[in-house]
Formats: C-alpha cells, structure tokens, sequence
C-alpha cells in the first residue's frame, strides 16, 4: 500500500474509498469527525506530540447506551466528591497510550466549559476529572470522553468495589515512627562511637535512658505486627518467620532494658532500631510491588454496569443488580449477556470466548437457552432473564474453585520452611551455650549474655530483609518483559513445577487470526475481488477472515445483501451472484465435520468449492514446546474439537491430547495429575479454565 495513504488522525490505511474533509483523507467518520472536533476548538497541538497520536475511531450510537448515569444512586457509587454541584470522579480509560492522549485529556476544558479540572495518570491509564454538574452531567461527559474515542471502562465492579486506598497508611505510620527512632537514636550514640568505649558520667546515663526510652514505641507499636503474628501462628502450632524476627526484637529489648536499668552499659538500642527500620522498608517495597501488580478483579469487571430492560413495550436502563427472573431485556450487536437468559426474539450468534476461549460463534434461536458472559455477534435480540446475575452459569464458572481450600502446609512460604529449623537450631545452640558457660561456674550475668548474644547474632535480619527486595525485583523484573506475577508465592510454585498443561485456542494459537486455504477451482481475480466486496459487508469472525485471506483492498459495490445469522451471505458484486455460508445453507446437507472450519461457496448458482479455516499457531511456539519439551512432560486440553490433531502431534505425544474438554474435565484433570504427585502449571486463556488454575 501507498505510505500517504494514511488517516490523518490514527494513521491508519484509508483503503481505496478514504473520507475527505478539507483536503486530508481519513479511514473512518469517526477519525474525520473527532479531527474536526479538534480542530474547531483549536487544539491542534495533540498532534504534535506525537506522529498520528489517535486511536481508529468506531461510530458509536449512545443515545441510550448512558441513561442509567443520569440515575442518582448510580452518580452516589460513582463520585468521589460531590458538593455545591462540584463532582470528582475517576475512570479507567485502557485507550491511554501517549503523550497526546494526556494532553488532550487534561486540556478537556476546551471542548466542555463544565470540565474545571483533570489529570491522568499514565501508569495506571486512570482519568481523574472535576466538573460543575450544572454546566454538564455525568452522561453527558462520559457521552463526550466516547465521542473522541477515549471510552471509559464502566464496569459492575465500578460500583461495587471500593476505591483502593494505594498506601497503607498504618504501615506508613509505623515506618515514621521507626524512621524517627533510628534517627534519634544513631544521633545520641555518637558521643560513645566517637569514644570508643561506653560513657560512664551523667550524660552517658542520660543518653542512654532517652535511647531507651525511645525504643519503647519502637517495639511496642512499629514491631507490633511481627509480635501478634508469631504469637498467634505460634498458638496454632506454626512457626513461620516472624516467630524468629519476634524473638530478636524481644531479646535486644529485654537485653537492653536490663543494662540501661542495671547501669550495666547502653544495650542494643542502636541495632534494634536500625532492624525494625529497615525491616518495615523492606516490607512497604513488598507492598509496592502487589500494588503495581494488581489482579483483584471477578466477573463484574467485565460486565456493564446496566442493560436495556423493555417493560410493556417500553425501553429503560437497568442496572444489574435490579434484574429479576421473567425480565426482558434487550441486547445489541456486540453487548454481553450478562445472566443466564432464554432468547425471545431474534437469531443470536453468540461469542462464547469471554467463557470458554473458543471464538467461533455459536448460532441459537428463539426459545433456546442462552448462557452469561457470551457476546451477541449479529443483530439485536430480546432475552427473558432465567437466573440473576449472582446465580448464573458465568458466577458458578468463576468460583468453581472456591472449595479447593489449599492446607495450611502449602501456604508455607520458602522463608517459613526455613525458619522452622533455623529457630530451633538457634535456640538449642542460645540454650547449648547458656548451660555450658553456666556449669563452669561462671556467674549468671555471663551465662545470660552467652544466650542473648547468640540470639542477637543470629538474628535472622538478613534473611528477613532479602527476601521481600528479591521477590520485589524478581516480580518488576518479570514484568519489563510481559510477564505479571500476581504474588511471591506463584515465584516459589514455578520453582518446583514439573508438568505443564496448555490449553489451545487463545494460547497456543492466535484468537483473532487463522491459516486459509481454497479447495475447488481456482479463482479469477475478478472473483476473489467480488467475494472479498461481499464478506467485507459482514461482521462474522468467518467472514473477516476470508477477506484478510483474499487481502484485496479495492472494494466494489455489493447489491441485495442478505445474511442469514449463523448460516451464511448472499449479494451480487462485479456482476457475479456470490452465495457462501455453511454446507447446510449452501449444499441443504449437514456434513457434521469435526474438522477445520468450512465455508462453501456457489458463484451464479454452481459450487465452486470451499474455504477450510484453521488456526493459526503463536510465532516460536514450537520453539518454546520443543524446548520445555526436554524438561517437563506436557499436556494439551482443549475445548474445541479434534482439526488440529495432526498439527499438534508436532509438539504433544498423541497420548497427551485431549479434545471436547469441559471446564470440570479440566479441572479434574489437574486433580489427577496433583494425586500423582505432580507439580503443574497450566495455562490459558478462557473462563473456562479459571478450575483449572
């Protein structure tokens, strides 16, 4: 393609029939219309920032889509603040992806007077934004950020979920007082490091009384949550590595208490407060990291947060949580079925991949069950509600391992296994060495400081410290290269896996691409142009992939159009009437192939063939297969049928294939394989596999 034949707005191709306005050619009206938005209310400077900033722009029809937000309870959930008609409010916007969406987003005053403040935050791809709910409303703003194609992701969970804190503030609290006792402290201590030898006058004891006398919030309040866990995991018959911390905390407080007291010397207040301190920094760092990594979401994330219900006729918005049994709701091309329903009027032909990974739609008609969480592909149709959202089929799939309860023995973490040893190693050696400067006669004071200096030494700061910096940078470490780590422990598991199960479609193969190939007589370049004019007109995953596969960019025009919802098209183009569809539509015969997909084809009324559609495998896998081949056994389960067996013979013995899997084939699956002793990690894609995980 012509490198000038680029949208001004997204850079995208404009194909043969680009849109014109003023001279510059765009690849959609919607690309053309934001760029006038733009340009009438001179901002010209979003783009140059960046070399075609924007983002493709679909023509979205919202004129009932954002009803509900004029709702007051909704607007409750959803502002942040609210008073003398100023509301704050945050979205998450995912198309954030430059310096120009930025600037366009936080100069939104340009294009709405009632916009007084905003700000994004890029990382997190959130849009903080104040605006005067008199100059314009919640909708009408969330109407505004969509109509320059910046769509907010408003979410069930949008008003369920509380707003996350982002810092917690105890911990916070506590690393102040920590950070102020350690300061003090090292300050006060000067004069005998300086000496060289414990201060024996007034000021000494002075000093060393304030030291002391600091230490005690230190221990009390910032070590607080080391103390009350080792005592209650303690009291349930675990010893994880808090129990060690606790001891040397208790054994330097004691120890310095005693000395300051008796006179005796300074004690450990200095060591202390620099171990407390630095184990709290250690423990934020940790924090930090589980705050970048964030996957606390469940099936309300991905569900709007209301529908269209039609109630005598009439259309109303809905929020979910007011569905009932017998409703009848209305669901447009490309929305999600957000409960178990039962198809009133219309064709569905529904996406099931949000659920089971599989993306070839599934057609179903009037009278047949319809699951949650399948997306309508073709045309509006109207469902009856069968269950509420909290009981449908979707909830069940996403807990389905909530009874799968792991023990308290594999919660256990590489540090506790080792602290189970390491303290009792260290107190039988404290105890070894109290007993035996003891029975030589030695007086008690020397005894208690073999057993205190012991405990001190081996104080398991190092291996308390290490460990959450390490997890930390492992985990960022990981993800630099693209792969989010939700815990530590996930790092401990990967260390000890022996198995791997994968599944197919979504994670081997690419979702939203396929392998074609023509079988019949070959086709003249008028034809495929004709064909490509026709399937370009329909929005089925089928269609789109033959017209990627006959790549023609000169689009013709396409006379008497007809789709018949999961079976096939029909239209006239360059003067050939084309008919494809399945061979039940095309032949009136159903073939019940359990191979690649197949559309057939008739041109002017005689059968010319068929296009088989496979799937197409992620670049280098079968370099990674082959590779962790050597080292681990490796399993397929997929839910789709058996067409790719011989592809998949390449990578998996034949006895390591599985086809037609159920969420709970797979899940039990996994079981048996964890009965055998087996480490594994699976991977996937769908909802479907949210058991087996």
């Amino acid at each position: 393609m012509p490198s000038d034949n680029k949208c001004v707005h997204c850079g995208a191709d404009c194909g043969k029939n680009p849109v014109i306005w003023n001279n510059m050619q765009f690849c959609c009206h919607g690309c053309e219309q934001v760029y006038r938005l733009l340009n009438e209310n001179k901002m010209h400077q979003y783009y140059d920032l960046q070399s075609n900033p924007g983002i493709r722009v679909e023509e979205h029809q919202y004129d009932t889509k954002y009803a509900y937000l004029d709702k007051d309870e909704v607007q409750k959930k959803m502002f942040e603040f609210h008073e003398n008609n100023i509301a704050k409010i945050t979205f998450y916007i995912p198309s954030i992806h430059c310096a120009s969406c930025i600037w366009l987003l936080e100069h939104l005053n340009k294009l709405n007077k009632g916009v007084k403040h905003s700000v994004v935050n890029f990382i997190n791809k959130t849009y903080t934004v104040s605006f005067n709910t008199d100059e314009i409303s919640l909708r009408q703003l969330v109407e505004l950020l969509v109509s320059i194609h910046y769509i907010p992701d408003l979410s069930l969970s949008t008003l369920e979920k509380p707003k996350s804190k982002g810092v917690d503030r105890k911990l916070m609290y506590k690393i102040g007082v920590a950070g102020f006792v350690f300061g003090n402290v090292m300050l006060y201590s000067l004069p005998e490091y300086f000496n060289g030898k414990p201060l024996g006058d007034s000021l000494g004891t002075f000093l060393y009384y304030l030291t002391y006398i600091l230490t005690v919030p230190l221990v009390f309040y910032s070590g607080s949550d080391y103390l009350v866990s080792a005592f209650k995991n303690l009291r349930k018959g675990i010893v994880n590595i808090d129990l060690p911390i606790a001891i040397g905390i208790i054994t330097l407080f004691v120890v310095t208490s005693f000395e300051v007291i008796s006179g005796a010397g300074p004690g450990y207040s200095d060591s202390l407060s620099g171990f407390l301190f630095f184990l709290l920094i250690g423990r934020w760092y940790q924090g930090k990291t589980y705050q970048a990594l964030s996957f606390d979401r469940d099936f309300k994330s991905y569900f709007p947060v209301a529908v269209t219900r039609v109630v005598d006729g009439q259309e109303e918005s809905a929020l979910l949580e007011e569905l009932k049994a017998g409703d009848e709701l209305l669901i447009r091309s490309k929305e999600l079925i957000p409960t178990d329903a039962t198809i009133k009027h219309g064709t569905g032909l529904i996406d099931y991949s949000f659920v089971t990974g599989e993306s070839t739609p599934v057609r179903k008609e009037a009278g047949e069950f319809v699951y949650a969480g399948g997306r309508q592909t073709s045309g509006a149709i109207n469902i009856t509600v069968e269950k509420e959202v909290s009981q449908s089929h979707l909830t069940q799939l996403w807990n389905q391992n909530s009874d799968d309860k792991p023990s308290e023995r594999s919660l256990k973490s590489i540090i506790d296994k080792i602290s189970v040893y390491f303290t009792v190693v260290i107190i039988l050696i404290a105890l070894a060495g109290f007993g035996y400067w003891f029975a030589l006669g030695h007086d008690f004071k020397t005894a208690i400081l073999v057993l205190t200096s012991v405990l001190i030494v081996a104080c398991p700061c190092a291996l308390a410290l290490s460990m959450p910096f390490t997890f930390g940078s492992t985990m960022r470490l990981f993800g630099k290269h693209g792969m989010y780590i939700k815990n530590t422990g996930t790092i401990e598991k990967l260390t000890r896996i022996d198995t791997i199960v994968f599944d197919k479609t979504g994670t081997i193969t690419r979702p939203d691409e396929s392998r074609l190939l023509f079988h019949g007589t070959p086709l003249t370049q008028k034809e495929s142009e004709a064909i490509a004019s026709l399937t370009r007109q329909s929005t089925h995953p089928l269609s789109n992939a033959i017209t990627q596969y006959l790549n023609h960019t000169k689009t013709l025009p396409v006379i008497g159009f007809v789709e018949m919802s999961g079976r096939g098209i029909y239209g006239k183009a360059n003067g050939l009437a084309l008919k494809l569809g399945s061979a039940e539509y095309i032949l009136n015969e159903d073939t019940n192939s359990n191979k690649a997909s197949m559309v057939h084809l008739t041109i002017n009324g005689a059968y010319r063939g068929y296009f088989s559609i496979h799937n197409k495998y992620r670049e280098g896998v079968d370099v990674v297969l082959k590779g962790l081949k050597k080292q681990f056994q490796l399993y397929l389960l997929s839910g789709d049928n058996d067409s790719e067996r011989s592809n998949l013979l390449n990578y998996f013995d034949a006895d390591k294939i599985y086809f037609n899997q159920q969420p709970a084939d797979k899940q039990n699956f996994i079981k048996e394989l964890q009965k055998q002793g087996r480490n594994v990690l699976m991977t996937g894609d769908g909802l479907n596999d949210a058991g087996a995980f």
